[in-house]
């Protein structure tokens, strides 16, 4: 079995994170139960846990996020569902180090819990993605 990478969110409203992971970020549903729901993110497992008690506070939430990496044409078409659908933007839509080798165009928006979450591209993803 490949390794299947698991997230796992504290959450306002189940109902209301199921809508916007489904409907915005168009994640299929896997598990649901009456205080969780699993949503598949880009081949990651988010858990979706309704605990409005532990999520962060916006003074809390600093660098904490999660995301994926697209390919242009899936991250244009996920920032203009977002736009369509008033979500919030922690971070513009913005290009670094243009035209380079280096270059990666990306957005943070917040689900409706406040979650971060990171949707970027790459101009040259084996450079962007360089191991030592």
């Amino acid at each position: 079995m490949e390794p299947i990478l698991h997230l796992s969110l504290a959450v306002r409203d189940l109902g209301e994170s199921v809508d916007f992971y489904t409907n915005v970020l168009e994640c299929d549903v896997g598990r649901v139960r009456e205080r969780f729901v699993d949503v598949w993110f880009f081949g990651m497992q988010v858990t979706l846990h309704a605990r409005p008690d532990q999520v962060l506070s916006p003074e809390q939430r600093g660098a904490h996020h999660f995301g994926a990496t697209l390919d242009a044409d899936d991250l244009r078409r996920l920032i203009e569902r977002a736009q369509a659908h008033d979500v919030v933007f922690l971070s513009p839509l913005s290009t670094d180090h243009p035209g380079t080798p280096r270059e990666q165009t990306k957005a943070k928006i917040l689900d409706p819990s406040g979650n971060a979450i990171e949707l970027k591209t790459y101009a040259d993803p084996s450079v962007a993605l360089e191991r030592s």
